[in-house]
C-alpha cells in the first residue's frame, strides 16, 4: 500500500502508488524524475516532507503549486493566473 494524499490534503492508504511528488511545506508538487527534487532526497532532509498525489488536478485540489523545475510550462500559468488575480 501507498501513502497519497486527497484533494483536501488528507493521507490514504492505495494500492497504487503516486504519479506526482511534493514538498508539504513548499507546497509543491512535480514529476517523479524531477532533478531539483531528486538533489533534496539526496541531501536527506526532503524526505519527511515528501507527500504523493495519484494525479495532478489532486495536487493542485489540494493547494500545491506545480515545480518551475520539471513542470515549468504550468509554472508559468500558475504563475501569471497568481499575478493576474492580484491586480
Amino acid at each position: 500500500m501507498f501513502t497519497l494524499l486527497d484533494a483536501d490534503g488528507r493521507s490514504y492508504l492505495s494500492p497504487a502508488p503516486g504519479t506526482y511528488g511534493g514538498h508539504r511545506r513548499g507546497r509543491i508538487y512535480g514529476r517523479l524524475d524531477c532533478p531539483s527534487a531528486l538533489r533534496a532526497l539526496a541531501r536527506g532532509a526532503y524526505r519527511v516532507h515528501r507527500v504523493f498525489f495519484a494525479d495532478e488536478p489532486t495536487a493542485i485540489s489540494a493547494g500545491y503549486r506545480p515545480c518551475a523545475v520539471c513542470l515549468p510550462q504550468r509554472y508559468a500559468a500558475w504563475k501569471a493566473a497568481r499575478h493576474s488575480d492580484s491586480e
